[in-house]
């Protein structure tokens, strides 16, 4: 499903036109779906260069996303990192997101026993005053505060931002990254990435944005605790358009279901979500929070921000596939990410006409191969496989690239360009 909203006043016309991407968060398999998005977009637009946009956004599993653009890892190599397992640049085993939280789960246990002494003695000083609730209250504390270990995540992450010439400092990249995360202890979302808060090594950052209450423990930053981004808000687009985007391009893989629509157009859908217990009705819920929330953000941003345009990319209401699979599974990760590299192109050319007009303000345009190409998938694209890279000619590769960029600019690495000082000056100061 395409979203568009058009700018109600479109500023003077400018070049080059700024640029942003917001992605929002999914789990592994949302992530997946970002990544299939991602690549049918850059593909099927010309002009847009998701390696040279002016300013990234992202949220939970979209986070990763969002910084590896802005740290020069291409759709292509992401796609060669998650999907097919051939890459040079970084060797990803999904089992690093389900490593059982040893060490959470034995600091809460070594409090059982003074907890026991206490209850003990306080229905030995007032046996008739026992309190079900209380109880609960009580040994509550003694679940832990995430099933899962993120620490692992957080590996991964720091040994990719910190390869390949690539960096794992907010301050070293040329494009402006925002990792969003919520403080636990006062419900604000923190903007990671932004003044007084650039000095968090990213994958730090990540971590916190992902870190999903219940499945991830709150990661500890600067003495306070921070959880998933998505608990304020479901895209914070609003931080690209704070940054002066004309522009934004977001994800969002998480829609609810509609088991009426899906029946009606053919599919082998449910009469209700009943059927699939409680978990089809918690993860309806869920999805739900998130739309209401997305709906009333574009309303805002419609207010706020009427001389940018918004093009939203989301799942059908109707997607039997993005709904019924498992949020944290990765075994079908090449499949989701198909789905949603065919689902995105098929979103652009039903929506062709109403599209163009609006990229057009910003010197963008299809790509019209792309686009009549109906039988194209997302493995047609990377078939060029890069050669290894050794530490040394990925710096030489990115000093080269910071040379033509200054040398010949281009409309896309203009528009970063003209936002931000290069890494070399900003390191003579």
């Amino acid at each position: 499903m395409l979203v568009i909203q058009a700018a109600r006043q479109p500023r003077k016309r400018r070049a080059p036109a700024r640029i942003g991407l917001a992605v929002a968060g999914g789990g592994l398999i949302g992530g997946m779906y970002e990544l299939g998005a991602l690549r049918a977009i850059e593909e099927a637009i010309e002009g847009v260069d998701m390696n040279a946009l002016d300013v990234y956004v992202g949220v939970s599993s979209g986070a990763f996303l969002a910084a590896g653009l802005a740290n020069r890892l291409s759709t292509a190599e992401m796609c060669r990192i998650f999907l097919t397992g051939d890459s040079h640049e970084a060797r990803f085993r999904p089992e690093v997101f389900a490593r059982p939280a040893m060490f959470e789960y034995l600091r809460r246990a070594a409090h059982v026993p003074r907890m026991l002494f206490d209850w003990f003695g306080a229905i030995a000083k007032n046996p008739f005053d026992l309190n079900v609730s209380d109880t609960l209250m009580r040994f509550g504390s003694l679940l832990p505060t995430g099933l899962f270990d993120n620490q692992a995540i957080e590996d991964f992450l720091r040994g990719v931002f910190t390869s390949g010439g690539r960096s794992n400092d907010f301050r070293e990249l040329e494009r402006k990254l925002y990792v969003i995360a919520v403080e636990l202890d006062s419900g604000k979302a923190v903007r990671f990435g932004a003044e007084g808060y650039d000095d968090v090594p990213i994958s730090l950052a990540i971590e916190a944005s992902a870190a999903l209450p219940g499945l991830y423990p709150p990661v500890k930053i600067g003495g306070k605790y921070y959880v998933d981004g998505a608990l304020q808000r479901t895209l914070h687009a609003s931080v690209a358009l704070d940054e002066g985007a004309d522009i934004v391009i977001g994800i969002n893989p998480l829609v609810p279901f509609d088991a009426t629509r899906a029946q009606s157009n053919g599919h082998d859908a449910p009469d209700s979500l009943v059927e699939g217990g409680l978990p089809a009705i918690l993860s309806q819920t869920f999805r739900t929070m998130l739309q209401s929330r997305m709906q009333a953000s574009l309303s805002k941003y419609a207010r706020h921000y009427d001389g940018a345009d918004i093009v939203l990319f989301e799942p059908n209401a109707d997607d039997m596939r993005m709904f019924f699979s498992n949020v944290f599974s990765y075994s079908n990760r090449e499949e989701v990410a198909e789905h949603a590299y065919r689902s995105t192109l098929a979103d652009l050319r039903a929506r062709r006409a109403e599209l163009e007009p609006v990229l057009a303000r910003h010197d963008l345009a299809f790509r019209a191969a792309i686009m009549d190409d109906e039988a194209r998938g997302l493995r047609d694209g990377l078939v060029d496989k890069p050669a290894r890279k050794t530490p040394s000619t990925s710096r030489l590769r990115r000093a080269l690239d910071e040379l033509d960029e200054l040398v010949v600019p281009k409309p896309a690495t203009a528009r970063a360009k003209a936002a931000r000082p290069s890494r070399s000056a900003r390191q003579q100061k």
